[in-house]
C-alpha cells in the first residue's frame, strides 16, 4: 500500500502544475492546471466515445477513460513543456523524456505493465481509443481558449491553428463527430469573439 500512496501523493501534484502554455502568454498563474485539463479530456473523450457507440461504433470506453486520465502524468516530473519547448529540445527528445518519466512513475506499481501500455498506445495513436484520447485533448484546449477569450484574453490565435487542418487519423464516424465539433468550436468563437 505504501506504493500506492507515494504515486498518489506524487500525481495529487498535478492539480497545482500550471498549464504553461497560459503562463507564457501572460495569464495568471491558476488559469489552468494540467488535472484540470486532464479532467476536460476525459470528459471530452467519454462523451466522443459515447457518441461513436450510439452510432454503433465500437468503443472501449474503459480504456478510453484510462488513457485519457493517465496522458499526462508525466508531466508530473518533466513538467508542462509548452510547443515552443518542442522546438529547442526535439520531439524526440522531449518524447524520450516523457516516457522515462512515465515509466519511473509507474514503475513501483503491480500493474506497471498494463500503464504503460496504455500510454505506449497514446504516444502511439495506435488504437481508436487513443486517437479519440488525442482529439479530445486538442479539443479541450480549444474550449478552454474559447472560455478565456470570452473572458478577456487576447493574442491566443496562435491556439486556434490546430483547428485548421487536424489530423488524428480517426475514420468514419469518429472523424465526422470530431471534425464537426472542432467546426462549431471554430464556428462560435467567430460568432462571440
Amino acid at each position: 500500500m505504501s506504493t500506492l500512496r507515494t504515486t498518489l501523493i506524487e500525481l495529487q501534484r498535478l492539480k497545482r502544475l500550471d498549464r504553461t502554455g497560459w503562463t507564457l502568454r501572460g495569464l495568471p498563474n491558476g488559469t489552468e492546471s494540467v488535472a484540470a485539463h486532464s479532467f476536460g479530456v476525459a470528459t471530452t473523450a467519454m462523451l466522443l466515445a459515447d457518441e461513436l457507440r450510439v452510432r454503433g461504433v465500437e468503443v472501449d470506453c474503459e480504456k478510453v477513460l484510462r488513457i485519457a486520465l493517465l496522458h499526462d502524468w508525466a508531466e508530473v516530473r518533466v513538467g508542462d513543456m509548452p510547443r515552443t519547448a518542442t522546438e529547442y529540445f526535439g520531439a524526440d527528445s522531449r518524447k524520450q523524456a516523457e516516457m522515462r518519466a512515465f515509466a519511473d512513475i509507474v514503475g513501483p506499481l503491480s500493474t506497471q505493465n498494463s500503464y504503460r501500455e496504455l500510454h505506449r498506445d497514446y504516444e502511439n495513436r495506435d488504437s481508436l481509443e487513443a486517437k479519440l484520447v488525442k482529439a479530445s485533448d486538442v479539443i479541450d484546449l480549444l474550449v478552454q481558449v474559447l472560455a478565456l477569450e470570452r473572458a478577456g484574453a487576447r493574442g491566443l490565435d496562435e491556439f486556434w491553428v490546430v483547428a485548421k487542418e487536424p489530423n488524428f487519423n480517426l475514420e468514419g464516424a469518429a472523424k465526422e463527430i470530431v471534425h464537426d465539433l472542432i467546426q462549431s468550436l471554430v464556428d462560435e468563437r467567430k460568432a462571440t469573439v
